[in-house]
C-alpha cells in the first residue's frame, strides 16, 4: 500500500532538518573551527595573488641633488593703495612746448633750398661749370664773366719784386678751378636767354665768387667796383698775382730725351745691300 511510504516520508523530513541545525550549532560552539581567512596562500594559485617581489627592491634609490633655490624678487604692495595718490591742482603749471631745435623734428619733409642772389631774384644754376680763365665761367651755352672785376687772362705774365717773370694768368685759372670742383654755380642771368657772352655775379653756396677772386689775389678789382677794399687787402698781403714767382728750383730736371730708332728700310733681309726673297717659300707657278 502507498500510504505507510507516504507518512514515513512527512516524519523524516523534519527530523533531517534537525540535525541540520544541530550540526551547525555544534560547529559554531568548536573552537578548532578553521576559518577561510586563516589560510595561507599558496604562491601563484588564485586571482588574487600578490606578485612576488624581486630581491634588489630592498636597495633605496639615490636621491636626486638638491639645488638651490633662487632668490624669489617680490616688492611691497599696499592693498589699500591701487594707484598713486592724487597731487593737488595748485602745485602743477602747465607750460608751453619749446619750438624744435632744427627743422628736421618738424611733421613735413623740410624745403628743397634754393639759389638766391643778394636781392631775392632766382639764380639760373650752371652744372658742371669750366673755366676757361680766372673768372670767366662756360656751362649751358653762356661764357659768363664774373661782375666788378678785371680778368687775369688765362696767357698773361707778371713780373714780381725782383723783376722775375712768370705765367700768372695760368696760375690765376688753376687756381679757380680748384676753387669751383665742378660745383653747380648760380649766376644772375636769364634761364632761357639763349646763352652767349654776358656779365653777371655769380655765387657757390653762400660764397661770392668774385669776392674770392679779388680777396685771394686771383683778379683785380674794377674801378670803384664792390671789391675795391678786398683788393687793396691783397696787393698789400702780395698775394696771387701781386706776389712773388713760385719757386720751382726744388723740382728735378726733366730727362734727356732719347733719340728714336732708325726705321729700316725693308722688312726682308739683305745682302751686301740687295734684298733676298725668303728662301722656304715655293717658287712661284708658270
Amino acid at each position: 500500500m502507498r500510504v505507510p511510504h507516504l507518512a514515513l516520508a512527512l516524519v523524516a523530513v523534519p527530523a533531517m532538518a534537525a540535525m541540520v541545525v544541530a550540526g551547525g550549532r555544534s560547529l559554531k560552539g568548536s573552537e578548532s573551527v578553521v576559518t577561510v581567512d586563516q589560510i595561507d596562500p599558496v604562491p601563484g594559485q588564485g586571482a588574487d595573488a600578490a606578485p612576488e617581489e624581486p630581491a634588489t627592491s630592498a636597495i633605496l634609490a639615490p636621491a636626486a641633488p638638491q639645488l638651490p633655490k633662487p632668490p624669489a624678487h617680490s616688492r611691497a604692495i599696499d592693498p589699500e593703495v591701487v594707484v598713486p595718490p592724487e597731487l593737488p591742482a595748485g602745485e602743477l603749471e602747465r607750460v608751453e612746448p619749446r619750438a624744435p631745435l632744427s627743422d628736421l623734428a618738424l611733421a613735413g619733409p623740410p624745403k628743397p633750398r634754393k639759389s638766391k642772389m643778394p636781392d631775392g631774384q632766382d639764380g639760373t644754376k650752371l652744372v658742371q661749370p669750366v673755366a676757361s680763365a680766372a673768372g670767366v665761367i662756360e656751362s649751358k651755352g653762356y661764357s659768363v664773366t664774373v661782375s666788378g672785376i678785371d680778368v687775369v687772362k688765362d696767357n698773361e705774365t707778371c713780373n714780381d719784386d725782383e723783376g722775375k717773370s712768370w705765367a700768372c694768368g695760368a696760375r690765376a685759372r688753376t687756381a679757380f678751378r680748384a676753387f669751383l670742383r665742378g660745383r653747380t654755380v648760380a649766376c644772375a642771368v636769364p634761364s632761357k636767354g639763349g646763352g652767349g657772352a654776358v656779365s653777371a655775379e655769380c655765387w657757390v653756396g653762400n660764397k661770392d665768387v668774385g669776392q674770392w677772386l679779388v680777396e685771394n689775389g686771383w683778379a683785380r678789382p674794377t674801378q670803384g667796383g664792390p671789391y675795391a677794399e678786398a683788393g687793396d687787402k691783397a696787393r698789400a698781403a702780395k698775394k696771387g698775382i701781386f706776389g712773388a714767382a713760385p719757386k720751382l728750383g726744388g723740382l728735378p730736371a726733366l730727362p734727356a730725351a732719347s733719340p728714336a730708332p732708325a726705321a729700316p728700310d725693308s722688312i726682308l733681309p739683305s745682302e751686301d745691300g740687295a734684298v733676298m726673297p725668303p728662301t722656304d717659300q715655293p717658287a712661284p707657278a708658270q
